[in-house]
């Protein structure tokens, strides 16, 4: 039975889309059957593989109110393993439409039950809120990473996120679990960088996971080119850092 895991923050800027493409893409490369779902209107995991935004006809919008189901919905990406539901800019007016819908917040659940199996993994881009699109990622989920950048502000609205997600166990999905705090955008010169890890380990100590993500230009560089920083540049730090991310999230898998 695949994993569903929601890559969510409602802060923007935090490598969370950066997170969701190249960890799906490392899961694939090591050989575990990846769908990528972009649940954000921004639609940049979508064009971070490569997709034209432009030319997309279905994808979350449509899985969402259930005129397409999720078969219809996935795309072939370059990537080896890993397939995609893309995202649009239509995508924005969902919280809307969504809002006099009955079990509202179970609509992506449902549309990827048929298809759970299928894969080892789904992974969720979420938008950077707390809106009707995150929680029905979160409704959906097993499970939700977090990523948080190495900066003054970090911990700020962390908090938020957790009582949200403390609300969702509650009320609409009690199995849903915190896979992990994740660093991002470390730097080790900086002494900011290393308060912030330090921090975010006394907090949080066991949720965070052991990888942490440099910074790191070619990283940055990939999405210009619509590839996964594993296909930009294999040997690069942040292949190393999202494989050996991936390999943890293997481990706490089996």
């Amino acid at each position: 039975m695949g994993k569903i895991i929601s890559i969510a923050n409602q802060k923007g800027g935090v490598g969370k889309t950066t997170t969701a493409v190249n960890l799906a893409a490392a899961l694939g490369v090591l050989e575990k059957k990846v769908l990528l779902i972009d649940a954000d209107p921004q639609a940049n995991a979508t064009s971070g593989l490569g997709i034209d935004i432009e030319t997309v006809e279905i994808g979350t919008y449509q899985l969402l109110e259930h005129t397409k189901n999720a078969e219809e919905a996935i795309m072939e990406t370059d990537s080896p393993n890993l397939e995609l539901i893309p995202s649009h800019i239509d995508l924005v007016a969902i919280e809307l439409e969504l809002v006099d819908m009955e079990r509202r917040e179970y609509m992506l659940k449902e549309a990827l039950m048929p298809i759970k199996s299928k894969f080892d993994y789904i992974l969720i881009d979420c938008a950077p809120s707390l809106g009707l699109l995150t929680l029905n990622a979160l409704t959906a989920s097993d499970s939700v990473l977090i990523p948080i950048q190495c900066e003054y502000f970090a911990l700020e609205g962390l908090g938020k996120l957790l009582n949200t997600i403390k609300s969702v166990q509650k009320i609409h999905n009690q199995q849903l679990s915190i896979e992990g705090l994740l660093l991002t955008m470390y730097d080790s010169r900086l002494r900011l960088s290393n308060q912030v890890v330090e921090e975010v380990k006394k907090h949080f100590s066991d949720m965070v996971f052991e990888t942490i993500i440099q910074r790191n230009v070619r990283l940055s560089e990939a999405p210009s080119y619509g590839e996964s920083i594993i296909k930009y540049d294999a040997a690069s730090k942040g292949a190393n850092n999202y494989l050996s991310l991936a390999e943890e999230i293997i481990k706490k898998s089996n």
